[in-house]
C-alpha cells in the first residue's frame, strides 16, 4: 500500500510499505480520508527521529472496516466509520469514569498512544486499529467525519469542560477560526444561549467565523481585549478558547477572560500566561477564572460531534488533497493558507 510517512526529521516520503497485519482485538481499516492537523507540522518539524522506523502520519481517520481480529465483537467487515485517536487502555479509573484522554496507563503526560505520533497513522491506505477505537459514522461524508476525530472532538471537550460558565446571554470568545476554531464556533452555536466574538489577524478567517454561526469578529491587535471589555459592560468573556496558544494570544485570554471565568488552552503554541497571586485588578488576572489545559476528548465526546454532523448542526470546511500531494497540504497549512481543514483522500 502507499502511505505518507516521517523518514527523517522534516522528510517526509510517499512510500510503498506493506499493508498492516491485525491482531486478534484489531481492525484493519481502508482509509477513506485523513484529517491534516497542527500537530502532524508539530512532529514532521521535530528536529530528531521519534522512533528507528518511518513513522506513517495522520491521526484525524475514516474509512471502512477490511478486516475483523478473532476476538472483536462488534464491528463487522463494510461498516463506515471512524477512529477514536485516544488509545487507552480502557481499565483504569480515568477510563471506566469516562476520561479516556488521561489514562492512567499514560502516566503524568496523560496522552495516550495516538496513530500518527507513536504507532501508525492514516496517512495510508490502510490503518490498523484497536477495535475499540472504531466509532460508526452512518453515511456521514468520510471527508467530513475525518476532521470530526480531532478537529470537532479537541473543541467539543474544551466547550464541555466550560459548560457552567456558558450560560443564556453569557459571551464566548474563540481565538483562532482555523481547523479547530471555526468548528468551535458552530458548536457553541449548537449547544449553547451564548454570544460568540470570533478572534483573529485574517479577515478571511473572521468571515469564515461569521459564516460559521460567529455574532462578531475582531482582527487580532493591541485593543483587541478592550474590544472584548467594551462587548461585555467591562466584564470579559465568560470563556475564552485559545486554539493558537502563543505568547500574545494567552495574554488577549488572561486580560479579557470574566471573573469566575474560564479560560481553556487548546492551541499548542507555546504561550505562557502571566497569572499571578497578586491582587486581581488592572488587565491582570481576575478574581475566580480559571485555566485548563485541554487535550483531545472523550470517546462520549466524538459520539456527541458525530451526532451534530449527522443532525446538519456542525459542518467542517474542508479543502481535499490526493495522498500524494500531503506535503503541499501540509506546507500550505503551514502558511495558513487552509481555509479550515486540509483532508487527505488516498
Amino acid at each position: 500500500m502507499r502511505a505518507l510517512q516521517l523518514t527523517g526529521p522534516q522528510t517526509l516520503e510517499l512510500r510503498e510499505v506493506p499493508v498492516p497485519e491485525i491482531g486478534p482485538t484489531d481492525l484493519l481499516l481502508r482509509v477513506a480520508a485523513a484529517g491534516i492537523c497542527h500537530s502532524d507540522l508539530h512532529v514532521l518539524h521535530i528536529p530528531f527521529r521519534m522512533r528507528d522506523e518511518p513513522l506513517t502520519l495522520g491521526h484525524e481517520i475514516a474509512g471502512t472496516v477490511e478486516a475483523v481480529g478473532d476476538a472483536v465483537d462488534g464491528p463487522a467487515v463494510g461498516e463506515r466509520g471512524l477512529v477514536y485517536l485516544c488509545w487507552s487502555c480502557g481499565r483504569c479509573r480515568e477510563c471506566v469514569s469516562g476520561n479516556e484522554n488521561v489514562c492512567l496507563a499514560a502516566g503524568r503526560t496523560a496522552m495516550p498512544p495516538c496513530p500518527g505520533l507513536g504507532p501508525d497513522g492514516g496517512m495510508a491506505e490502510y490503518v490498523r486499529i484497536p477495535a475499540s477505537s472504531f466509532v460508526p459514522i452512518g453515511d456521514l461524508a468520510f471527508t467530513q467525519a475525518a476532521p470530526i476525530a480531532d478537529a470537532a472532538l479537541s473543541s467539543y471537550h474544551a466547550i464541555a469542560g466550560a459548560r457552567e460558565v456558558l450560560r443564556p446571554g453569557a459571551t464566548a470568545v474563540v481565538i483562532g477560526i482555523g481547523g479547530l476554531g471555526h468548528v468551535a464556533v458552530q458548536i457553541l452555536r449548537a449547544t449553547t444561549a451564548v454570544t460568540v466574538l470570533a478572534v483573529d489577524v485574517a479577515a478571511e478567517k473572521l468571515a469564515l467565523a461569521a459564516d460559521c454561526g460567529a455574532h462578531e469578529g475582531l482582527l487580532a491587535d493591541d485593543d483587541t481585549a478592550r474590544a472584548v471589555l467594551d462587548r461585555t459592560d467591562g466584564r470579559g468573556g465568560a470563556a475564552v478558547f485559545d486554539f493558537v496558544g502563543t505568547d500574545a494570544t494567552a495574554r488577549l485570554a488572561v486580560e479579557s477572560v470574566a471573573p469566575n471565568g474560564a479560560y481553556r488552552m487548546i492551541g499548542l503554541g507555546g504561550g505562557a500566561p502571566e497569572i499571578t497571586a497578586g491582587p486581581a485588578g488592572g488587565p491582570g488576572w481576575p478574581w475566580g477564572a480559571t485555566v485548563r489545559k485541554s487535550y483531545g476528548g472523550t470517546r462520549s465526546d466524538l459520539i456527541a460531534s458525530v451526532d451534530l454532523a449527522a443532525a446538519g448542526m456542525l459542518r467542517v470546511e474542508v479543502e481535499t488533497f490526493d495522498l500524494a500531494d500531503g506535503r503541499e497540504a501540509l506546507d500550505r497549512l503551514d502558511r495558513g493558507l487552509i481555509r479550515g481543514r486540509a483532508v487527505l483522500t488516498p
